[in-house]
Order: structure tokens, then sequence, then C-alpha cells
């Protein structure tokens, strides 16, 4: 899985798999996508004015796992 963010269009992407072909994106929201597999395979979801999304994390995206806890200050 990786993170990316991209603060000058405020975009972030979590990709939990590499492409290896055609995806279909998702249109989830204004603001969310997802892209997917013909096999149904979530490749990555793409959420649009980010620090927004996440507002109630004051800005922040929250990565945690089961033994590290991480913030990722999304400021555009």
């Amino acid at each position: 899985m990786k993170l990316s963010y991209d603060p000058k269009y405020n975009v972030a992407y979590l990709r939990f798999h590499e492409k290896r072909g055609p995806v279909t994106t998702i249109k989830i929201s204004d603001e969310m996508n997802i892209d997917v597999a013909p096999d149904g395979t979530v490749y990555g979801i793409e959420l649009l004015n980010a620090n927004y999304q996440l507002a109630e994390d004051r800005g922040r995206l929250i990565l945690e796992t089961s033994d590290s806890h991480r913030e990722i200050a999304l400021v555009a």
C-alpha cells in the first residue's frame, strides 16, 4: 500500500496494488474516485479536495498499522 499527496492540487491517492492493465475509474462522489480492475480488484482510491474531506482530523491523514501510528499534514 502506498499513499501519495499532491498539495498543489490537494489530491490524495491510496494505492493498494500496482496497475497491471486497464482499470475502470468509478466516480463515487464529486470528491472520491475508485480505480477497479476488470476482475474487481480495487487498485486505489483517489480523494479530491483531500484536506477538506479529512477536516474532522484537522487536515491530517492518520495512518495506523498494528505497530505504528503516523500523521501526515495535508495543507493546500
